[in-house]
C-alpha cells in the first residue's frame, strides 16, 4: 500500500474530496481510493494477509467445532482447570492492555493535556477493540451467546463480582464507542454530529474513570473466589484488586507505545503530520507515567508479601519463578522506561513497552493457569485452544488494521468546504 500511495497522486484518502475537488464515494473510501482490481491485488500482495488466511482457514472450523461439540472438543478444560487461554489471555490479558482509552481520555479531556491529542484516538481505539474482543473471547469460553444478557437482567446477583464485571464492561464498551464516534462522523461527512459527543465528553470521561477503575480491580477480585487454589505469591485477598488496577495503568500506556510504534513503522503512509512529529515526545511522556505506576506496583507487591508473611515462599522454586516474572516483566522495563526518559531516547522506551506487554500477559497467565492448582498436575493447553486463541487475535488485528486504514485515527480528516458548513 505504501508503494501505491506514492505512485497514485490521489492517495491516500485523507479527506472528503479528491485532489481534483470531487468527493470520494463510500465505496472508494472503503477501498482506500483503489479500484476493485487494485484492492484485490494489494490484498494478495501483502504476506500478512496470507498468514491471516491460514489462521482463519483452521481457526474458523475449530470455532464451529467448539460450538457444535462443546468446550471439551477444543480444550483440556476440567473442574481442576476451568479457565483456559480464552480467559487467561483473551479476558484477563486484553482488558488491562485496553486501559489506554480511559487513561488518555482522562489526560486530554479532564486534565487538559492537549499535547497528547494526536495519540488520543489511537488509545481510544485500543480500548474499544480490546474490550470488545475480550467479550468475544469470553463468549467463546462460555458458549450460548444468546444468554449473554441473562445474568445482567434476569438472574440478578449484585453481591457477585461477575455481576459487577458484566455490567461495568458492557457499560464501558458503550462509553468507549461514543468516544470513537467523532472519527466515524468525520469519515462519513457528518462532522456536525460531533457536537452531540462534545456536549457529553466530560461525563463520558468521568464515567470511563469510574467504570474502568472498578472493573479492572474486580477482575483481580475474581481470583479471591478460590484463594487456596492459587499459589500464595500470586494471590493476596487484601491487595489483589489493586494489583490488577495498577498493573493495568502501565499495561495500557505500554500498549499505546507498542501500537503507535508499529503503526508509525508499518503504516507510515497512513500517519498524519501531527502524529509523526509529536510521536517521540508523546512516547517519552507515556513512558514517564508507566515508570511511576510500575514503582507503585512493586511497592504494593512488596507490601502484600509482607502483609501475608509469605517470605519463605521466595526461597522455593515457585519463589524463583515469581522473582523472574517480577524482574523481567516489571523491574527491567521500569529501568528502561526511566533511562529512556532521562536520556530523551525513545529506543529503550519502545523496547520496554514490548517487554511490559509480554509481562502483563505472562502475569495473567500465571495467575489464571500456571499457578492455579499449583499443587496438582500442570495443565498444558490443547493445540486447538492455542490455534483458536491466536486466530481470534488475528481477527482482532484485522479489524484494528481495517479501522486505522480508513478512519481518521492517526491523521487529520480534511473536510470539503461544503461538508464543513
Amino acid at each position: 500500500m505504501r508503494t501505491l500511495t506514492s505512485d497514485i497522486v490521489s492517495l491516500p484518502v485523507a479527506g472528503s474530496q479528491k485532489k481534483d475537488g470531487t468527493l470520494w464515494t463510500l465505496k472508494q473510501r472503503l477501498f482506500l481510493g483503489l479500484t476493485t482490481r487494485q484492492y484485490g491485488q494489494q490484498l494478495c500482495r501483502n504476506p500478512v494477509n496470507w498468514v491471516l488466511a491460514l489462521l482463519f482457514a483452521v481457526g474458523f472450523p475449530l470455532l464451529f467445532q467448539r460450538y457444535m461439540y462443546g468446550l471439551g472438543a477444543v480444550t483440556h478444560g476440567s473442574n481442576d482447570y476451568p479457565w483456559g487461554l480464552f480467559l487467561g489471555f483473551g479476558l484477563f490479558g486484553m482488558v488491562p492492555l485496553s486501559a489506554s482509552g480511559c487513561l488518555l481520555g482522562t489526560t486530554v479531556s479532564l486534565f487538559g493535556r492537549e499535547d497528547f491529542h494526536p495519540i488520543e484516538r489511537l488509545a481510544l481505539l485500543n480500548g474499544l477493540l480490546g474490550y470488545f474482543f475480550a467479550v468475544i473471547y469470553l463468549e467463546v469460553d462460555l458458549g450460548m451467546p444468546w444468554r449473554l444478557a441473562y445474568p445482567m437482567f434476569v438472574s440478578f446477583g449484585p453481591a457477585a463480582v461477575l455481576f459487577l464485571v458484566a455490567w461495568h464492561v458492557a457499560t464501558y464498551l458503550s462509553v468507549q464507542l461514543a468516544e470513537v464516534l467523532p472519527a466515524v462522523f468525520e469519515w462519513i461527512d457528518r462532522p456536525g454530529w460531533k457536537m452531540y459527543i462534545k456536549r457529553i465528553t466530560l461525563g463520558l470521561t468521568i464515567a470511563g474513570i469510574i467504570l474502568s477503575t472498578l472493573h479492572q480491580g474486580a477482575l483481580g477480585a475474581l481470583f479471591c473466589y478460590a484463594p487456596s487454589k492459587i499459589h500464595p505469591l500470586w494471590i493476596s485477598t487484601e491487595f489483589q484488586w489493586i494489583h490488577f488496577l495498577v498493573s493495568a495503568i502501565f499495561g495500557g500506556l505500554a500498549m499505546v507505545i507498542v501500537s503507535s510504534t508499529l503503526i508509525n513503522r508499518y503504516m507510515y503512509w497512513r500517519c498524519g503530520e501531527a502524529f509523526r512529529k509529536s510521536l517521540d515526545n508523546l512516547t517519552l511522556g507515556l513512558a514517564k507515567g508507566a515508570s511511576y505506576s510500575m514503582i507503585t506496583y512493586l511497592a504494593i507487591k512488596l507490601v502484600a508479601v509482607a502483609h501475608d508473611n509469605e517470605w519463605e515462599y521466595l526461597l522455593t522454586g515457585w519463589g524463583f519463578y515469581y522473582c523472574l516474572e517480577i524482574g523481567l516483566g516489571v523491574v527491567l522495563p521500569m529501568f528502561l522506561f526511566a533511562k529512556g526518559v532521562r536520556d530523551g531516547k525513545t529506543g529503550p522506551v519502545r523496547i520496554a513497552a514490548f517487554i511490559t506487554v509480554v509481562g502483563i500477559i505472562w502475569n495473567r497467565l500465571n495467575t489464571s493457569l500456571v499457578c492455579f492448582n499449583y499443587q496438582l498436575y500442570q495443565d498444558i493447553p490443547h493445540w486447538k485452544e492455542i490455534w483458536l486463541t491466536v486466530a481470534l487475535y488475528g481477527l482482532y488485528f484485522s479489524v484494528y488494521r481495517f479501522v486505522v486504514y480508513r478512519l481518521p485515527i492517526v491523521f487529520d480528516w480534511d473536510e470539503s468546504p461544503s461538508v464543513a458548513k
